[in-house]
């Protein structure tokens, strides 16, 4: 089964996410698929419009559990090298040349949440939830932190970083991580309103307002600032409480800093 189904109509390209019976978590398989996708939207002139959901209950509950148990034996270098992966599909969704909506039927951690972090706009059901758990597990949140906090704000990304605590989808309006929140019923209604929206601007008009805020937003999500990142994640991966917090986590016990 493909992990990410294409639908277009009328200009607007509907990327979904398709591991429902896994909450659409990622493994490196994934991660290439959709960055795939997006580079083919980017370059396909009847894409005018770009909408990234996600089938079933949640939107992506981040990484799997087998691209866990994987990451479990790696070395820094191959840990650093999935992270770079990942860090290349959050930036290719970052400048895509397209305007892009997140359509957040459900809950997005993770991986799911820098996502969204990533698009245009952003409207979500209001029981969703988000979070950041991979302190949970002796990890750090690198490979997707500099643009979740670029939308969140150094502030809220300090807590949410560190507690690993969830939070609703009004907070996540709040902070700036969401536009709008709905009720699951009108999710479908604002979609089509905000993709008309955007189809009735100048394509042309709408990449370069996009690069110009790329061009203004500094080191925020340069290739510096992703190298660091990817970096960062490895060395805290492959440390030893980054390795018992993994493997806590596969064995479904305590890790042993928890009581």
């Amino acid at each position: 089964m493909d992990r990410i189904q294409m639908k277009q109509a009328e200009g607007v390209l509907s990327l979904s996410l398709n591991r429902p019976d896994l909450h659409n978590a990622f493994d490196d398989v994934m991660v290439d698929e959709l960055t795939r996708a997006l580079e083919a939207a980017g370059a396909n002139p009847e894409v005018r419009v770009v909408v990234l959901t996600g089938n079933g209950i949640n939107f992506s509950t981040g990484h799997d559990m087998a691209w866990l148990q994987a990451m479990a034996d790696m070395d820094a270098e191959r840990v650093e090298a999935q992270a770079v992966r990942i860090g290349r599909m959050l930036h290719t969704l970052d400048t895509l040349p397209k305007p892009t909506i997140a359509r957040v039927q459900g809950s997005a951690f993770g991986i799911g949440a820098a996502l969204i972090a990533c698009c245009d706009i952003a409207c979500g059901v209001s029981g969703a939830l988000f979070s950041f758990p991979d302190v949970r597990l002796g990890a750090v949140p690198a490979a997707v932190a500099p643009f979740v906090i670029r939308s969140l704000g150094a502030r809220a990304s300090r807590r949410y970083f560190v507690s690993a605590e969830r939070f609703n989808a009004g907070k996540a309006k709040r902070l700036g991580l969401l536009h709008m929140v709905v009720e699951e019923e009108e999710l479908d209604a604002v979609i089509r309103q905000q993709a008309g929206n955007l189809l009735a601007n100048g394509p042309q008009a709408m990449a370069a307002a996009k690069a110009l805020l790329q061009s203004l937003s500094g080191l925020g999500t340069s290739p510096a600032a992703l190298a660091l990142a990817a970096s960062e994640a490895a060395r805290v991966r492959t440390s030893s409480e980054g390795r018992e917090g993994l493997a806590a986590f596969i064995e479904k016990r305590p890790p042993s800093w928890v009581g």
